[in-house]
C-alpha cells in the first residue's frame, strides 16, 4: 500500500494526538505501517488484531481516506450534525478570525473552541478537519498578490505579450533581469544525504558567507540563458551585462523585456540606447515583473539549485550557478507562452473585483 508524504504526516499527527480514541489510533497505525512497507502479518501481531482487520482498514482508508477509519460506532447510528452547523463551519473557515480572538487564521481546534464559546455549538476538531478535506479548505496556507496601478498597464501588457506570441520577423527577444542578494548559506554541521527510506536532513542554523547578484538574459525563442554574477548591482553593472547580452546578436533588431528598476534607465543606459538604435526596451507594467519570462527561470533556478545548496563560500555559490546555467543550455527549450493580452487583462480585472469583495466582506465581518 502506498501513501504520499502528506498523507503520512496527517496519519502521524492523528497517532500522536491525545484526542484520538485508542481504536481509531490502532486503525491509523495499520494504514501508516502498511504505507511504510511492513508485512500485514507483522502489523497484525504488533497490534494484536486479525489479518482480516488489517485488510479491512487498509481498504476503508483507500476508499474514503481518514474519514473511513472512524468506522461504525456500536449502539446504533451516529447522531447527524445539523446542516446549519456544517454551513457555519464552512462560512467561518472562509473568513479571517474576528477581531478580539488574536488569531491570524483558523485551526481546527481553535474553530471548534470558538463555536462552543460564541454559538454554543459542540463539534470535534476531527469533524471540522473532515469538512475541510471535503471542501478543500486550507486556511493555514497563505499566498501573495499584487495588482498593478500602472496607468499604462493594458498597453504594456499588450506590448510584452505581443513580443512573446508574435515576435518581429528576424528579430531577437531577450528577457533580462537581476536576481539580487543570493546568499551563500552553509550549515553548521554536515548535511545528511538522501538514504533508503530517509530524506535529506540538515541543521536549522547556518553560516552566511556573503551574497552575489545574478544578471541573466533569456533568449525567448531558444530558451538559452546568459548569466553573470557580480558583487554589486548598479547602472554601470547593468549596462556592462546588457552589452554582453546583445553582442552575439550583432546585425539584428533586438527587443529587450525588462522591469522598471532605476538601474535600467540611468543616463548612461539611455545614452547607449541612442547610439544603438537596433536595441529596443519594452518595460513590464509597474509591479508586474511576473510578465518577464526570466522570472520563471529564476524560480526554477531557486527550486532546483539554490534553495537546498550549502556553499562554503560565495565563489562556490557562483560556480554552482554557472554549472546550472551550462547544464540548462545543453538542452535549452523555450517557455511556451499561451495567454493572450486579452485573457491576461480579463483575469486581472476579475482578480481586482474579487479582492474588493473579499476586503468588503471581511470589513463587515469585523
Amino acid at each position: 500500500m502506498e501513501i504520499s508524504v502528506e498523507q503520512a504526516a496527517e496519519l502521524r499527527e492523528l497517532v500522536n494526538s491525545r484526542d484520538v480514541p485508542a481504536d481509531i489510533a490502532t486503525r491509523v497505525r495499520i494504514v501508516l505501517w502498511s504505507g511504510e512497507g511492513r508485512r500485514r502479518k507483522d502489523i497484525a501481531e504488533l497490534l494484536g488484531v486479525s489479518l482480516p482487520t488489517v485488510d479491512r482498514w487498509k481498504t476503508r482508508y483507500a476508499e474514503r481516506g481518514v474519514a473511513g477509519l472512524e468506522g461504525d460506532r456500536p449502539g446504533g447510528p451516529r447522531e447527524q450534525v445539523p446542516a446549519r452547523v456544517r454551513a457555519c463551519v464552512i462560512a467561518l473557515t472562509r473568513m479571517t478570525p474576528p477581531d478580539g480572538t488574536g488569531l491570524s487564521h483558523w485551526s481546527t481546534r481553535e474553530l471548534a473552541k470558538y463555536l462552543k464559546r460564541t454559538e454554543n455549538i459542540s463539534v470535534s476538531w476531527h469533524y471540522i478537519a473532515r469538512i475541510w478535506r471535503e471542501q478543500s479548505l486550507k486556511p493555514h496556507r497563505s499566498g501573495t498578490f499584487k495588482i498593478s496601478k500602472d496607468p499604462a498597464f493594458a498597453a504594456k501588457v499588450a506590448d510584452v505579450i505581443g513580443l512573446y506570441l508574435a515576435p518581429p520577423g528576424g528579430a531577437v527577444v531577450l528577457s533580462i533581469d537581476e536576481k539580487t542578494q543570493i546568499q551563500a548559506l552553509d550549515r553548521t554541521q554536515p548535511v545528511l544525504p538522501v538514504a533508503f527510506a530517509a530524506s535529506e536532513k540538515r541543521t536549522a542554523d547556518y553560516v552566511r558567507h556573503g551574497t552575489t547578484n545574478l544578471f541573466a538574459a533569456l533568449n525567448v525563442a531558444t530558451g538559452e540563458v546568459l548569466g553573470e554574477c557580480k558583487p554589486t548591482r548598479n547602472g554601470k553593472d547593468f549596462l556592462a551585462f546588457l552589452k554582453k547580452a546583445v553582442k552575439p546578436h550583432a546585425g539584428k533588431e533586438i527587443h529587450v523585456v525588462l522591469d522598471n528598476l532605476s538601474t535600467h534607465t540611468t543616463a548612461e543606459v539611455k545614452e547607449w540606447l541612442v547610439k544603438n538604435p537596433h536595441v529596443h526596451f519594452h518595460f513590464t507594467p509597474i509591479g508586474s515583473s511576473w510578465l518577464n519570462q526570466i522570472e520563471i527561470w529564476f524560480g526554477i533556478l531557486t527550486r532546483q539549485s539554490i534553495r537546498r545548496s550549502t556553499p562554503s563560500s560565495v565563489n562556490v555559490l557562483i560556480k554552482q550557478i554557472r554549472d546550472y546555467i551550462n547544464s540548462w543550455n545543453e538542452n535549452a527549450k523555450p517557455f511556451t507562452w499561451t495567454a493572450t493580452a486579452g485573457e491576461v487583462l480579463a483575469k486581472v480585472r476579475l482578480v481586482a473585483t474579487n479582492v474588493r469583495k473579499l476586503v468588503n466582506n471581511n470589513s463587515n465581518w469585523h
